[in-house]
C-alpha cells in the first residue's frame, strides 16, 4: 500500500532523511518511532505531498507521490502533528470547507460529515468555533478531516500529541478502530500507544531506518527485550 525506495531530503547541505527505504502492506497498522530530528515528520510530510524529496522514490496505493501527486493525495488522510486549522471557523463550517475541497459532493459530504463528527465525538462541538476548542478537540477535528473523504490510507503525525490520559485512552480505542478499516502510517513518542495499536514498527535514527519489521520479529531480533529498551538501544540515547 505505501512503498518507499531511498528517499533522500536535504535542507541546504543538511540531510534530514538519507536513503529510507520501507513498505508498509495494505491493512496493516505501522507505528513510525524516532527521537526529535530523525527524519520522521519529513518522511511523512514527503508521503503526503507536503514536501518534494531531494531523491528516491514513493508510492501510495500504485501512485506514484512524485510523478502522480493528485491521484496519490486521494488515497490518503493525512493529519500533520500540528493541525493547520481555522480558528474563526465553526467545526462543522471546517469540516464541510474541506470536504469540498477533497472533492466530494453535497450529499456524499453531508453523509461523511455526519460519520466523522460521530466517529471522532466532535458531535457536541459542531457549532463551536474552532478557536475555543481545547488541544484534544482540535486533535479530534484534524482527525475528523483526514477520515472526511474515506482514504484508504492514514498517515497520522503524533495523533495524540498534548492531549490528557483520558483523551489519549479514547483516541487509541478510535486508532485500534480504524486500524480495521484503513492502512494506516503512525508516529508517535508513547511507546505504549505503539504496542496496543500497531502489527508492525519502523524505527528511524539520524534520517535512516534502523529497524523494521513485525513487533514479534523485533523483539525476537533483540531477545524479547521491551520495545523501549529496544527504541533506547537503537537510538543511542541510554545516557540520556
Amino acid at each position: 500500500m505505501i512503498e518507499v525506495h531511498n528517499l533522500t531530503k536535504y535542507y541546504g547541505e543538511y540531510p534530514a532523511v538519507r536513503g529510507v527505504s520501507f513498505a508498509v502492506p495494505k491493512g496493516r497498522v505501522v507505528g513510525f518511532l524516532g527521537p526529535n530530528g530523525a527524519g520522521k515528520s519529513t518522511t511523512l510530510r514527503i508521503l503526503a505531498g507536503y514536501l518534494t524529496a531531494s531523491s528516491g522514490r514513493a508510492t501510495v496505493d500504485g501512485r506514484d507521490v512524485f510523478w502522480d501527486p493528485i491521484a496519490a493525495r486521494r488515497r490518503i488522510g493525512y493529519m500533520p502533528e500540528n493541525c493547520p486549522l481555522y480558528p474563526d471557523m465553526r467545526v462543522d463550517e471546517y469540516l464541510w470547507f474541506r470536504g469540498g475541497l477533497k472533492g466530494l459532493g453535497r450529499s456524499a459530504r453531508k453523509h461523511r460529515l455526519g460519520y466523522v463528527t460521530d466517529r471522532c465525538k466532535l458531535a457536541d462541538a459542531r457549532r463551536q468555533l474552532i478557536g475555543t476548542l481545547s488541544k484534544g478537540y482540535r486533535q479530534r477535528v484534524g482527525l475528523a478531516d483526514a477520515l472526511l473523504a474515506d482514504p484508504p490510507v492514514l498517515i497520522l503525525d503524533e495523533p495524540t500529541a498534548g492531549l490528557d490520559p483520558a483523551q489519549i485512552r479514547e483516541t487509541r480505542k478510535l486508532l485500534r478502530e480504524l486500524g480495521e478499516e484503513h492502512t494506516m502510517l503512525l508516529s508517535t513518542h508513547i511507546l505504549s500507544e505503539v504496542e496496543m495499536t500497531c502489527d508492525s514498527v519502523i524505527v528511524i535514527h539520524q534520517g535512516q531506518v534502523v529497524e523494521d519489521g513485525s513487533l514479534a520479529a523485533v523483539r525476537k531480533r533483540h531477545q524479547n527485550q521491551s520495545l523501549e529498551d529496544i527504541f533506547v538501544r537503537l537510538t543511542g540515547q541510554e545516557g540520556i
